[in-house]
């Protein structure tokens, strides 16, 4: 296993060099003189527009009367509300909604009965292609504490494995887009396996996945050492994948994959940016925080119940005297959503049902005060240009502990789900055919002259 070398510590010849880096910081006035968009989103965060897509469609705001007003979101998969997709399956008792979401979002429209069996057989099939030894000789060797590490280096060296790696065809794209949606559940759980195996001395379990599973019954029958699951937890898992499977094409991971693939790059290297994109706090690990902020809240509220000590403790909070002193209540807000992330109000009401189940109700209704009161205070405290409500960070971690999930997962479990909605955006990219993606930066570096070494 790799070890720490010379090359892991921060030398004090590197922090001087450090610090000349730090003092080239930008002045933020100039941001405002040269009215640019940072993060690409005007001062009421509103995106700029920067391409089309018959994919997804968030709505946060509508026209009424010739003026912009907030409405509570919506979220559409090619024009079909999610809500209406999650109803079809949840009513039917059937933990598939992510295959049929999959579908939807590559093909452009909903399967038949027949499509859907045929779609399931297709990606039951790449469920058994990793290649021979690919586990032993690639998951298992140098695992790290970073799931998502692993994850992307075993999407990086599938392109070794691949005989056509670089031929862009849309066949052939799609090919290499269903063996990963396929095989990023075993990437994942084999990469924890791993991890947990050689990092921190546990049992090595290896279960292969069951043609006959779904992909959310297969997360849980592969990770669980007896295989064992209730039908409310794989629906729960299901519903989960589908609601994080798609969100727009202004998403930072999804950017990614556009603007990596109109490059003209491989598939393999288009997935892998998108990883990289998606493990960042601000965007796929966005859950973990909310764990880690609902374990301090616990641990300094002696009450739940007591909604002063709460609404106490959330200022101290949004105030910088608690937690991470970030000033960041986590899982409220979202830079699109203002009155309401449909997402979230989706999953709270299954939340509530797996509370029942696991009998963690005071718990959900510790997150239910939090939510309101978080909201309350921010819209009080904050000067923000649109309204604060619950994303579906908020909840899905604490779902993902219900399902006795490791926190090491939780990251690779939106990466499981988006691989649908990056692979759709990488084909509809590559059938457009665009131009390479490249913004303008404006230069502020004040222009000098060169001096040779001996007059510096």
């Amino acid at each position: 296993m790799p070890t720490a070398n010379k090359f892991s510590k921060v030398t004090p010849e590197i922090d001087k060099l450090a610090s000349l880096c730090v003092e080239n910081r930008i002045d933020p006035e100039l941001y405002t003189k040269y009215d640019v968009k940072r993060g690409l989103r005007d001062v009421s965060g509103k995106g700029v527009l920067t391409g089309l897509t018959q994919i997804s469609e968030i709505v946060s705001s509508k026209t009424v009367d010739g003026k912009t007003v907030q409405c509570d979101g919506e979220l559409y998969y090619r024009g079909i509300d999610v809500r209406e997709i999650v109803k079809g399956f949840t009513s039917e008792n059937r933990h598939n909604g992510f295959e049929e979401a999959s579908y939807l979002l590559l093909f452009g429209k909903l399967p038949s009965q027949k499509d859907l069996d045929e779609f399931s057989k297709i990606l039951s099939d790449y469920r058994n292609s990793l290649p021979k030894n690919f586990v032993r000789d690639v998951i298992m060797k140098a695992p790290s504490d970073d799931l998502m590490n692993n994850l992307t280096r075993g999407v990086l060296t599938l392109y070794a494995y691949d005989s056509t790696p670089n031929d862009l065809s849309v066949p052939n794209v799609l090919r290499q887009s269903l063996e990963l949606i396929a095989i990023f559940p075993m990437l994942a759980v084999y990469s924890y396996s791993a991890k947990k195996y050689y990092n921190d001395k546990g049992s090595l379990y290896i279960h292969r996945p069951k043609p006959n599973y779904s992909t959310a019954e297969n997360i849980l029958h592969m990770l669980r050492p007896d295989n064992k699951f209730t039908p409310l937890e794989a629906q729960i898992l299901d519903l989960a994948l589908v609601l994080h499977a798609e969100h727009g094409g202004g998403n930072n991971s999804t950017f990614t994959t556009h603007v990596v693939t109109s490059s003209g790059t491989d598939t393999y290297a288009a997935i892998a940016a998108a990883l990289s994109s998606l493990k960042g706090p601000k965007h796929g690990g966005a859950n973990i925080k909310v764990m880690q902020m609902f374990a301090d809240i616990k641990k300094n509220v002696s009450d739940w119940s007591d909604l002063d000590e709460l609404t106490s403790y959330l200022e101290k909070l949004l105030h910088k005297e608690a937690f991470d002193r970030s000033g960041v209540i986590y899982g409220l807000g979202h830079a699109v959503y203002s009155i309401s992330d449909p997402r979230a109000k989706v999953f709270k009401r299954y939340v509530a049902l797996l509370s029942q189940e696991k009998h963690k109700e005071k718990e959900f209704e510790l997150y239910s005060d939090i939510e309101r009161i978080a909201a309350e205070l921010i819209s009080r405290e904050r000067k923000i240009y649109k309204g604060v409500s619950a994303n579906i960070d908020f909840y899905s971690g604490f779902v993902y502990s219900m399902l006795n999930l490791p926190v090491e997962l939780y990251t690779p479990l939106f990466a499981i789900a988006r691989i649908s909605g990056w692979s759709a955006h990488r084909i509809e990219e590559i059938t457009n055919a665009g131009k390479i993606i490249r913004p303008a930066y404006k230069c502020v570096q004040d222009r000098e002259s060169y001096l040779p070494i001996d007059q510096r």
